[in-house]
């Protein structure tokens, strides 16, 4: 249970609670949410708290307690409520990771802020500005997943998510002053869609950064480190960084140990460490490099493909008048066009609107907006 006296909001750790909550504002119009996750704590991270707020209700929901919380799906589903979130990508994939929740018709202020040319987009900047609303972040890295959880930081979470809806307020007039609203629309329809990443076979070293320079021998001991890693963590329930950190690994693996003395003059670890994983780390080592040549592991080395001798002078015109645009709209000139979408552009060389339908990465807002300015520069280039 989460400790509660009374305060401006309520906590939800039943589901027949829960369903009652949904089907009080199944006729509202938007709904801020909110998430708290134990990342910095267990090795297989979840959502601690859902945090969510209307006009009327400011509720903290406890998924540690409810099992089921499917009757959240349909209020998600939702077309006609809009859902406020603040940063959405990782609670977007949280919620679909942990509960199947899918969200639709999102409005991701700290996006959208971004489309205002707006430099500093944190929540804590962003409320600051607008409503001279300073927030304390001191239970920010803290675990949520403890019970009984403090009041205090139930507290913390229930005033986050309570700003959400006037703060979107602003942000979606400013918007549509600016005539940018679709263009916010369409980028969080498509934030919306993110998922988790699927676990599968591939060497861990791939998602390391770094791997790239090692040649094969040290890759291979990266890799039996990285697995070492994991495992411990799985064991002891524990991320990753609290077992051993990516850049002693990464010591260890550039310079890699052939016994406890050269593992310790390192300094790649702790003595605390030395102790704990020690042994362990110089077997893995040293099963590495036993391994035979032939079955080394290489990084994939990705060849950029051949692009025509005009393409750089294609990509060199339309980066200039984007940079251009983009100042006179002030805003950070990839939100126009990212570097691939120059690239693209410039190989494929579409000379009509209609041909720029076949540049899937593409939005419908920027062919809109800038798809005959694009056009207009890439006809002038042979």
């Amino acid at each position: 249970m989460i400790k509660n006296s009374y305060r401006p909001y309520e906590t939800i750790v039943s589901k027949a609670t829960l369903k009652e909550f949904v089907a009080s504002i199944c006729k509202i119009k938007q709904i801020a949410v909110d998430l708290e996750a134990d990342s910095m704590f267990h090795f297989k991270e979840r959502v601690c708290l859902i945090q969510m707020a209307t006009n009327r209700h400011n509720v903290v929901i406890d998924p540690l307690a409810i099992k089921d919380l499917s009757p959240l799906r349909p209020l998600f589903k939702n077309k006609k409520i809009r859902k406020i979130f603040h940063g959405a990508d990782y609670d977007i994939r949280s919620l679909y990771r942990d509960f199947k929740i899918e969200v639709h018709n999102l409005f991701d202020t700290q996006l959208a802020s971004m489309f205002l040319g707006i430099n500093e987009t944190s929540l804590e900047a962003l409320l600051w500005d607008n409503f001279g609303i300073s927030l304390n972040k001191k239970f920010q890295k803290k675990d949520w997943s403890q019970r009984p959880l403090p009041e205090e930081m139930v507290v913390y979470a229930a005033k986050d998510v309570s700003h959400l809806i006037p703060l979107s307020k602003i942000i979606l007039n400013e918007l549509r002053s600016k005539k940018r609203l679709s263009w916010v629309k369409e980028e969080c329809e498509l934030l919306s869609k993110v998922r988790p990443g699927k676990e599968n076979s591939k060497p861990l070293f791939l998602k390391f950064k770094g791997a790239g320079r090692l040649p094969p021998r040290n890759l291979a001991v990266l890799e039996k480190l990285l697995k070492y890693r994991k495992a411990m963590a799985y064991k002891k329930d524990k991320p990753l960084f609290k077992i051993l950190s990516n850049a002693s690994l990464l010591k260890i693996a550039t310079i890699p140990p052939n016994s406890s003395i050269a593992l310790k003059r390192l300094n790649a670890l702790s003595r605390r460490q030395l102790a704990m994983y020690g042994k362990s780390i110089l077997s893995n080592v040293n099963k590495a490099l036993t391994i035979e040549p032939e079955k080394l592991p290489r990084y994939p080395r990705k060849k950029a493909p051949m692009l025509k001798p005009v393409v750089p002078n294609r990509i060199k015109s339309l980066r200039k008048w984007r940079d251009e645009k983009a100042l006179a709209l002030g805003l950070d000139p990839t939100l126009l066009l990212n570097k691939t979408l120059l690239t693209k552009l410039a190989a494929i060389k579409p000379t009509t609107l209609k041909k720029l339908d076949t540049i899937e990465s593409l939005r419908r807002w920027q062919k809109r907006e800038f798809g005959r300015n694009i056009v207009s520069i890439l006809k002038q280039i042979p």
